[in-house]
């Protein structure tokens, strides 16, 4: 049981910890719930709260051209214990932020073991909570457990949670270079303008196979082995195994296409379909991988029309747990079918240390200022953490949703009463953050004083 008025936060990680220090600061007692040391997962190797299981970096700390670095300066403008902990027990990394992850753990442990607002207990949750728990975030991120994820299915429909996460690189829409791609649908259905296409000659295509069978591949981990491939959603490069010519009656065939420069169809085509609503994001269409990053990016930049082409995400397979978010959470990260349910972290569909604890902090705001009796606020879209917000709850297409790392793609362009000329690059870049900061400063008024 949980104590009487008490916010339970399920799972010790960084989203979880994360929530719990928001609501704490703000005034509510937390009871938080991690099952490590009891029952431990396939990826942590300690006790420790927030433990870091991969990398240590927590990239780029530049928060004027780059949106993770962006990212960083809204989290630590609200109070976040995550940057704050990182910023204590940080390690040289040039202009990326990276930890001690030792210290770094036990740096936020403390910090809430210590905090009068909150409890923690070591202990498994197995079940979902009801309506009478009262309010509840679970942060049980990509690895929750077998039993807890079948009961979230059977909530919410088995269609609702992904175990198996097949990625393809997304690109962003305004790097791809038009005077060789052109806007069509096969055998022109629909209003045309649904896909991109990019050509490639039979030359181009067999050095492009060549490069795809000959680039270093990333090795499972072990408790991915036994995840096998859908055939639905088969890495590029293994349809490149199976044949020559797989790709170009698969993913990559040409039917029902014209390349309007030539007025014939090509021998084969890469097809970019619209990633979010807005149509700032563009998805590889079937190019799921397990290329290295730096791999993708070289493969990849040599399609006809690609050369110049800015990574939003990287391609990938793993073993995953994550929501069907936009279509069971609400736009405060409610569950639908049980709205004190809240979820946060990498369940949600973001990707990435601190994503995660970015979407944490979002629960515990929203879920504070529920507990003292206000209405939750929204942070702007035009921020990191909006931007983060709405592609996990509005603005990823239902069908297509997969998590994703926050990037410059995800904002409202800049409008046409903010710029006086066309802004490109680190201009760009720069003229979002400064938007998004200044944007983040008026919602931080509203929702923490």
């Amino acid at each position: 049981m949980t104590q009487s008025g008490a916010v339970t936060v399920i799972g010790g990680g960084l989203a979880g910890s994360e929530a719990a220090w928001q609501l704490a600061e703000a005034g509510i007692p937390v009871v938080l719930k991690e099952m490590r040391p009891l029952k431990q997962t396939p990826a942590h190797k300690t006790d420790g709260l927030a433990e870091l299981v991969c990398s240590n970096s927590l990239r780029s700390d530049d928060f004027s051209h780059n949106a993770v670095g962006l990212l960083h300066e809204e989290m630590r403008r609200c109070g976040s214990l995550i940057m704050r902990c990182a910023d204590e027990t940080a390690v040289p990394a040039g202009g990326a932020l990276a930890v001690d992850r030792v210290k770094f753990s036990k740096a936020v442990q403390t910090a809430l073991e210590n905090h009068p607002n909150v409890t923690v207990k070591r202990e498994e949750v197995v079940d979902l909570p009801s309506v009478a728990d009262g309010a509840v975030i679970m942060a049980t991120g990509p690895l929750t457990s077998d039993a807890l994820a079948e009961k979230i299915k059977a909530l919410t429909g088995t269609e609702s949670l992904h175990f198996f996460d097949a990625i393809a690189p997304i690109v962003e829409t305004d790097s791809v270079d038009m005077t060789t791609a052109w806007k069509q649908t096969r055998y022109d259905k629909g209003d045309g303008d649904d896909y991109i296409n990019c050509p490639l000659t039979r030359e181009q295509y067999d050095a492009f196979v060549d490069a795809l069978l000959a680039g270093e591949k990333v090795a499972f981990k072990d408790w991915e082995k036994q995840t096998p491939y859908f055939e639905g959603c088969l890495p590029v490069e293994v349809m490149a195994e199976r044949g020559r010519d797989t790709l170009a009656f698969g993913p990559m065939k040409p039917v029902g296409l014209t390349d309007p420069r030539t007025g014939k169809r090509p021998y084969a085509v890469v097809q970019l379909r619209k990633e979010n609503r807005q149509g700032t994001l563009l998805n590889l269409v079937g190019f799921q991988t397990k290329l290295t990053y730096g791999e993708q990016k070289r493969v990849f930049s040599t399609i006809p029309g690609l050369e110049h082409a800015v990574f939003a995400r990287l391609g990938g397979i793993h073993r995953n747990t994550f929501l069907r978010s936009p279509v069971v959470l609400d736009s405060f990260l409610r569950l639908k079918a049980r709205p004190n349910i809240r979820f946060a972290g990498q369940i949600t569909g973001c990707e990435g240390y601190v994503e995660s604890a970015a979407v944490g902090l979002m629960a515990g705001v929203f879920c504070a200022a529920e507990q003292t009796g206000k209405t939750p606020v929204q942070p702007p879209e035009t921020t990191a953490l909006g931007a983060m917000l709405r592609h996990i709850t509005v603005n990823a297409e239902d069908d297509l949703f997969q998590p994703m790392n926050i990037n410059f793609g995800l904002f409202p362009p800049i409008g046409p009463v903010e710029k006086k000329k066309k802004l490109r690059g680190a201009d760009k870049k720069a003229a979002l953050a400064e938007r998004a900061l200044a944007d983040l400063d008026v919602w931080r008024k509203q929702t923490h004083g």
